[in-house]
């Protein structure tokens, strides 16, 4: 028990630090080599090529990350394994939220209804020719 909560902690750790999650997010969509990386990261980052390197690096040893060799390229792309540790451990608090925000889909779904029943051109009724 005290190895798992070690182990989530770090990954909170990992997941602390805005250059790492700002790899994760580069990566949530598709495999991309380290110097894509390191490009989009320093645009967004005043950070050099060595430290990307070294976040890289952290983020392949805490499980979020794996590495491929394609020729002379490294790709990297998202590892699910630390991200499903940190998405058992939120479960526990996700209906928290979630009741939450199917009470706000309820209170939307009732305000469009009443501003389309507001908004619905009334009929008239048609009068007949001999009038």
């Amino acid at each position: 028990m005290r190895a798992s909560i070690d182990r989530l902690m770090h990954a909170f750790d990992v997941l602390g630090d805005p250059v790492r999650r700002r790899l994760l997010e580069a990566l949530a969509h598709e495999e991309r080599s380290s110097g894509e990386l390191v490009t989009e990261v320093k645009r967004d980052f005043s950070i050099s090529q060595s430290g990307v390197s070294q976040h890289l690096r952290i983020l392949r040893e805490s499980g979020f990350a794996t590495v491929r060799v394609d020729g002379t390229r490294r790709m990297y792309s998202i590892d699910t394994a630390g991200l499903r540790h940190v998405d058992h451990w939120l479960g526990q608090f996700r209906g928290l939220w979630e009741h939450r925000l199917d009470a706000l889909a309820v209170e939307v779904a009732r305000g469009k209804r009443a501003r389309h029943k507001r908004n619905k051109p009334k009929k008239r009724k048609q009068r007949g020719m001999s009038e």
